[in-house]
């Protein structure tokens, strides 16, 4: 079989941005502002759609609501550290071990591993591969914002182009859409396919890379996608699993067998 017998995906535990959003929905007037952005949003054809009251909204949630860190550098909150903790002892308690683990780069998912291997002692033993191809996607210039109705507040032009491209298409300035996700995605699975037949691995990434994994496996359009990104969005520390058939050879795609379990 050409195919990996299993691929076993989580998502990272929660994170100082996951955080971040259960905060300014604590906030008194970010309701408010919601609202009020999806009214003039809704309506917007021209750059200057924002209302001044509008504006001065969203630069306090901004003042408000900054991260210190970059993407890359964003941590686990201590929740977040217990979830990918309790994750692995229940991985432990499978009978299977992967023969190697990708993970992305970024700080919170190598911080997601760290703790996971604390419950399963065992997949320290296993080689660990660094993975820029199932890094998050990349925001750029939303990122100084870390909210992207704020985002597109105060770059109006922006919010007009996302209205036209929509979110799967949008590209954010500097930075990726999610059919670029999707494409590099598309590559480490070549990868894993290549070189990793017949075995386990593991992956421990972002919402996205799940999201694009899924699509590229399961053949989804970008209809499908965007269904599954509103209404089955993959929890912190979800848990996923692949399945290959060896007893069909070359046919023996992998098949999803669970889909973001929760075992913490």
């Amino acid at each position: 079989m050409k195919w990996p017998t299993t691929l076993i995906f989580i998502r990272h535990g929660e994170s100082a941005f996951n955080a971040l959003r259960a905060k300014k929905q604590r906030m008194e007037h970010y309701d408010e502002f919601r609202e009020l952005f999806t009214k003039e949003f809704s309506v917007a054809v021209t750059p200057d759609w924002p209302s001044a009251k509008l504006v001065a909204m969203a630069n306090e949630i901004w003042k408000e609501c900054r991260l210190d860190e970059n993407d890359y550098d964003t941590p686990l909150t201590d929740a977040g550290r217990e979830q990918a903790r309790t994750t692995g002892e229940q991985l432990a308690k499978q009978s299977y071990l992967p023969d190697v683990v990708f993970v992305s780069p970024y700080l919170r998912t190598r911080q997601t591993l760290e703790e996971i291997q604390k419950g399963w002692p065992a997949l320290r033993d296993v080689r660990v591969v660094s993975e820029e191809r199932i890094r998050e996607q990349e925001h750029g210039l939303s990122t100084l914002y870390n909210d992207r109705s704020v985002y597109f507040t105060l770059n109006p032009l922006q919010g007009l182009l996302y209205k036209l491209e929509g979110d799967y298409g949008y590209r954010y300035q500097n930075g990726e859409n999610k059919a670029d996700v999707r494409d590099r995605v598309r590559s480490f699975l070549s990868t894993t396919i290549r070189e990793y037949s017949e075995q386990t691995v593991l992956c421990i990434s972002h919402h996205l890379t799940l999201l694009s994994l899924r699509a590229n496996l399961e053949r989804w359009d970008r209809e499908q996608f965007m269904k599954v990104d509103y209404e089955d969005f993959p929890i912190n520390c979800g848990v996923t699993i692949y399945k290959g058939d060896p007893r069909k050879g070359q046919s023996g795609r992998l098949q999803l067998e669970s889909y973001n379990q929760k075992l913490y």
